[in-house]
């Protein structure tokens, strides 16, 4: 076999492997190095669905801020400049035809001002205004009336044998826009969950990818001792045959890692709103500090802080509402009106509120509603909505077994992985000791190839088992932060949602 052509094939293949890696990015940006914090801070502005539960978000804050800016007082005018008409009638009294010509002009203006407290509403009004009336009764002549009029009042209409609606749409608002601020958070902590998971995705492509180029290196070098071991005539051929099948299979699991590396970083460019053609680098810290969580104080944290728990003490309180609600079909309810006003009206405008033209105008007034008979409509209405009150309840109480079972779980595999960690450290140590020692044995020709590479692939997979399981811990870790909303790295509460203006996942 021509050894020397090869190695000019292999040499080759190699380039063409490097090629494909760096092709990608030599038409696109320069490469991005991310850290995890960089990563979520990406996320932050362009991930598509916290950028959406962001908006739900604002959109609950603008309706609740327009509904507390309708509950201050109104003011409104409506104007009529020009107003003309001509009727004819038939009066009883003088048993004769009139016509009547009028031209007008009038406005009123209104102050309208809802009441929180008492669901009442207060409206001062005032209209003013001017006519012109011709009138021809029969065949007599014409008679003229022209008069400036005003009518001044405040009405106060209020609601009795009732809920306070007014009341009620603000608190529902208000509850619409606290349950779009908990998703938010709830978005954004998921997000960085996601994030996190295919970062180091990402970080162990990379892993694989250097190990693999290493296993290439040294089966470059067992190559090399075996041809001149072959060309000494001091090792059969068959090793040879080994060691070519030993250097493919090195170079065929680099060209594989490659593909796995390109892949997780396309999806971690997608989750973070990044064009594809970029290309991408992250860096990450996996060394391990041991932590001991009190299983206590972390139950204790996730019962008080989890947003879940709020969410589901939000559902309850919206159901207790709506039986207020169900409660009011054909109810008995009553209005009360209330109303104070002065009128005036005389040819001269100064003179519209003259002793002889003024009138005082107070009216009062109650107006009932008694239902008589529905059926059995709002019985079981009422009963249904009950039922929906005992749902939350079971819900609620639901929720906090399920945060306490997860944390407890998430903890116990805390302490695992921190087990394996240490394992798998043993193991790797043991590892390179076991191929450094047996690579010595090869050279020596104590060693098949065959049994090199088994060697190699031990090392290779106690390397990659330690990193999962560093990566496992630091997971699990978020997960535990996410569960109780507290740092137990930092020793400190995280703070889920701040002001949308500066916002920050960490």
């Amino acid at each position: 076999m021509n050894y020397s052509l090869f190695k000019i094939k292999l040499k080759m293949k190699v380039a063409l492997l490097v090629f494909f890696l760096t092709g990608m990015s030599f038409f696109s940006f320069a490469q991005v190095t991310l850290t995890i914090e960089r990563a979520l801070e990406i996320a932050e502005e362009n991930n598509p669905q916290l950028k959406t539960s962001k908006l739900r978000f604002e959109r609950t804050q603008f309706q609740l801020e327009a509904e507390r800016a309708s509950l201050k007082a109104r003011l409104s005018m409506s104007v009529s400049p020009l107003g003309y008409s001509i009727n004819r009638r038939f009066d009883e009294r003088s048993q004769d035809w009139y016509t009547t010509n009028t031209l007008s002009s009038d406005g009123t203006f209104r102050i309208e001002q809802p009441i929180l407290f008492t669901d009442g509403t207060l409206m001062l009004t005032n209209r003013f205004g001017w006519q012109n009336v011709e009138t021809k009764i029969g065949g007599n002549d014409s008679k003229f009336n022209e008069r400036f009029t005003n009518n001044l009042s405040l009405r106060y209409n209020q609601p009795l044998f009732t809920f306070n609606r007014r009341k009620m749409a603000l608190e529902q608002l208000e509850f619409d826009h606290e349950n779009s601020g908990i998703s938010y958070a709830l978005q954004r902590l998921s997000t960085e969950s996601r994030i996190t998971s295919q970062f180091y995705q990402v970080y162990m492509a990379q892993n694989n990818y250097t190990i693999s180029q290493e296993e290439y290196e040294n089966a470059q070098t067992n190559y090399a001792i075996i041809v001149d071991k072959v060309n000494a005539d001091l090792s059969a051929r068959e090793e040879l045959f080994q060691a070519e099948v030993n250097l493919a299979s090195a170079k065929s699991t680099i060209e594989s890692s490659a593909v796995s590396l390109e892949n997780a970083k396309d999806a971690l460019k997608q989750l973070l709103g990044l064009p594809l053609d970029e290309d991408v680098n992250v860096l990450a810290n996996i060394v391990v500090i041991p932590l001991i969580v009190d299983p206590g104080k972390a139950i204790e944290s996730g019962l008080s802080s989890r947003m879940e728990l709020r969410q589901r003490e939000i559902d309850l309180e919206v159901a207790e509402m709506r039986l207020i609600t169900t409660k009011a079909l054909n109810e008995f309810r009553g209005d009360l009106l209330i109303s104070l006003g002065i009128a005036g009206d005389d040819p001269q405008f100064g003179k519209i509120y003259g002793e002889e033209n003024t009138i005082f105008t107070p009216s009062i007034s109650i107006g009932l509603n008694i239902p008589l008979f529905d059926w059995g409509e709002k019985k079981a209405r009422v009963k249904a909505q009950q039922t929906a009150i005992n749902i939350a309840e079971m819900d609620y109480e639901n929720t906090k077994i399920d945060i306490e079972l997860n944390i407890r779980q998430t903890i116990r595999s805390l302490n695992n992985l921190r087990l394996q960690i240490d394992i798998q450290e043993k193991t790797v140590e043991n590892a390179q000791l076991t191929y450094e020692l047996n690579q010595i044995r090869y050279r020596e020709g104590d060693l098949t190839g065959l049994q090199m590479s088994q060697y190699q692939v031990q090392l290779s997979n106690a390397r990659t088992s330690l990193v999962r399981a560093q990566i496992n811990y630091k997971t699990e870790l978020l997960s535990l932060k996410i569960l109780t909303l507290y740092d137990f790295e930092n020793d400190k509460p995280v703070l889920p949602i701040r002001n949308l203006s500066n916002t920050t996942m960490r």
